[in-house]
């Protein structure tokens, strides 16, 4: 199942898609919204970002190859930072890069979104506490990152962090092709089972921290082949199963 939100002449809601037609949920999937019988078109134009998320959990070093290509030793336990809701951009949309930064890079990852709210899941419980699944771009200020030793400006910028196209709500997150291609050309390939850290492992991890609530999302790592962001740039990040989510990129104004 394709969960999207969708916007058609000033109008935003979230609809089940199921080809070139969608119906409409008459509120939010996440608080037992009831889908109604009408269908009507959509184009890809037509997306916003899936989520509407109270916070952005993010794991760091989640894939060894990473963590080497940076300079980092593998951690022990997951890495965890936050990115602000107000980071999330939708399909078509554009990454602005900051007169703050030198250096912005890509990071292509699965986002995880959680379905209901829960504090201190166990592993074993925890994927009944996942709604589905999308694609994540955690953009980075590489340079602002090593400069300020902590994360939350270099990842927390307006438009730094793509999501979508949908939520899809019916996989298997264990073994997923996750890729960035930048102008046609692939920087990152690599699949969920190369992370350190599964998906029941980081959604229970995170729970014993914090309460995790109904469209929440969580950031699950990336693989190698992080690179730079120019304006210009056509960015696509895609998931195995999910699809693609392309945006752009500009410079400040």
């Amino acid at each position: 199942m394709r969960v999207a939100v969708l916007e058609k002449n000033g109008d935003k809601g979230w609809f089940l898609l199921d080809g070139d037609r969608a119906r409409r949920f008459d509120g939010s999937p996440f608080e037992g919204a009831r889908l109604g019988s009408i269908e009507i078109p959509w184009t890809p134009a037509d997306l916003r970002a899936p989520v509407r998320p109270s916070k952005i959990v993010c794991v760091g070093r989640n894939y060894a190859a990473h963590a080497k290509e940076l300079g980092n030793e593998v951690p022990k336990e997951p890495l965890l930072f936050f990115k602000p809701p107000s980071s999330v951009i939708g399909p078509g949309g554009a990454v602005v890069l900051p007169k703050e930064s030198e250096r912005v890079e890509h990071e292509a990852e699965l986002g995880v979104v959680i379905g209901r709210r829960v504090r201190r899941i166990a592993p074993a419980q925890a994927m009944s506490a996942v709604y589905g699944y999308t694609c994540v771009c955690d953009v980075t200020a590489r340079d602002l990152q090593k400069k300020d030793g902590q994360w939350t400006r270099a990842k927390g910028f307006d438009t730094f962090c793509p999501t979508g196209p949908w939520i899809e709500t019916e996989l298997d997150p264990s073994d997923l092709a996750v890729t960035c291609a930048v102008d046609g050309a692939v920087r990152q390939s690599g699949r969920t089972s190369q992370m350190i850290f599964d998906v029941p492992t980081l959604v229970s991890y995170v729970s014993a921290a914090m309460t995790l609530e109904p469209g929440d999302l969580i950031v699950t790592g990336t693989p190698e082949g992080v690179g730079p962001l120019v304006p210009g740039n056509h960015l696509v990040v895609s998931v195995e199963g999910i699809g693609e989510l392309g945006i752009g990129v500009v410079g400040s104004t």
